[in-house]
């Protein structure tokens, strides 16, 4: 089956491998979300995988903690280490080559971020798992995951949630909430909206990289948004500029 798309980079909450239950990493769950990877990855798209890591450590908790912005955000990449290299191992256990990437050097549990690197594992068909968000603090999962995809050159930044797309306000609060097919970089800064982060946005905007914000749930998101189907929303430059 032809896809819409040669390289992607797919952005996984680690709240999605918690699963319903909240667990820190729910087996059922991760095995899904590999299964749904290798399913992809079979279309022959090269797959480029950032997780985050709130299923384990969330930095909202550090004033409750008592710790600062800094120590709070390493933890919380270190968080996302130990979620990739469970999604590694499943993978692997799939049948899937694939390699984990950090921008923090742990070279005794994976391989340090090198773009080159990461470009030639591509090339060759492995799907790359990117671990520790930037290496900095003060930047989200999805600013990791924006720059990511502009430094490995993907055609789309793929982010999967659990809602069907970006609306106009929380649908779980407010009923009449509308969704958009697509949207402009600018209207959703605009709007104000926080479904994906606004450095992030900013960064695909600057760089006129699409994003498509989808529900990781429903079984085949991935793959029919590689082929092109229209599903979830289309964050897209502006017809006009």
């Amino acid at each position: 089956m032809e896809t819409k798309y040669k390289r992607v980079l797919l952005k996984l909450s680690g709240e999605a491998l918690a699963g319903k239950n909240g667990n820190c990493i729910e087996p059922e769950s991760l095995t899904s979300i590999a299964e749904e990877i290798a399913d992809a990855h079979s279309l022959g798209t090269e797959i480029a995988v950032v997780v985050g890591g709130g299923n384990i450590y969330r930095g909202k908790l550090a004033a409750e903690y008592g710790f600062e912005r800094c120590a709070a955000d390493n933890i919380g990449m270190l968080a996302t280490a130990i979620n990739c290299l469970a999604l590694h191992a499943t993978l692997e256990n799939q049948g899937i080559e694939a390699r984990v990437m950090t921008a923090i050097q742990m070279l005794k549990v994976a391989d340090y971020f090198i773009r080159n690197k990461a470009l030639r594992h591509l090339e060759k068909g492995r799907v790359v798992i990117l671990a520790c968000g930037t290496g900095h603090p003060y930047f989200t999962t999805d600013s990791a995951a924006a720059l990511r995809a502009l430094e490995l050159n993907a055609d789309v930044f793929l982010k999967a949630t659990d809602v069907d797309g970006i609306y106009s306000a929380d649908p779980s609060e407010y009923g009449a909430a509308k969704r958009y097919n697509t949207l402009s970089y600018e209207d959703y800064l605009l709007s104000g909206l926080s479904v994906m982060d606004w450095t992030a946005v900013s960064l695909c905007r600057a760089n006129k990289l699409p994003a498509v914000v989808f529900n990781l749930l429903d079984k085949g998101n991935i793959r029919r948004v590689l082929v092109g189907e229209n599903i979830g929303t289309s964050l897209r430059e502006s017809e006009d500029a």
